[in-house]
């Protein structure tokens, strides 16, 4: 004798689907969920990413008194260190596309500009930046593309 209910058609099966009001989850569960999810789409992606450590890459010259790190280049842009000595100097020069600086310690005049630890300077592309310098040294981040150094007029 067989005890199963006969199955419901699929008719019917669809009218009770939409009679049915789904139920959201609360605050706290809802946010439990998301955090879940974005670990484990954070862990699947992690390899993907870059990480240097400070002693990580290797120091060029790029001048007198001035060293060149470079983190990251891709499609023309690149993200690198560069630190000045003290008296140091870099010519006036122009980017091909927008750069941007934070000073990292240190101060550097750009011209008659001062921009110290903890500042950013943004210089916008085939505008001739004047000449860069740090009378203390500095260390600095930049994001953009190689300098084309200027000839001095």
């Amino acid at each position: 004798m067989n005890t199963e209910p006969p199955p419901l058609d699929d008719d019917t099966v669809d009218l009770l689907a939409a009679a049915i009001e789904p139920e959201a989850p609360d605050a706290e569960a809802d946010a439990r969920i998301k955090r879940r999810l974005l670990r484990r789409i954070a862990a699947d992606s992690t390899e993907r990413h870059v990480t240097l450590q400070a002693a990580d890459g290797a120091w060029q010259p790029f001048g007198a008194g001035v060293q060149l790190k470079v983190l990251h280049e891709a499609d023309g842009v690149m993200s690198y260190l560069v630190r000045l000595a003290p008296g140091a100097h870099m010519p006036a020069h122009r980017h091909p596309v927008d750069e941007e600086c934070v000073v990292l310690e240190g101060e550097v005049s750009i011209g008659a500009l001062r921009v110290a630890a903890g500042g950013f300077h943004l210089g916008r592309k085939d505008v001739l930046h004047d000449r860069l310098s740090s009378e203390a040294g500095a260390l600095i981040f930049l994001r953009g593309a190689t300098p084309e150094i200027a000839l001095a007029i």
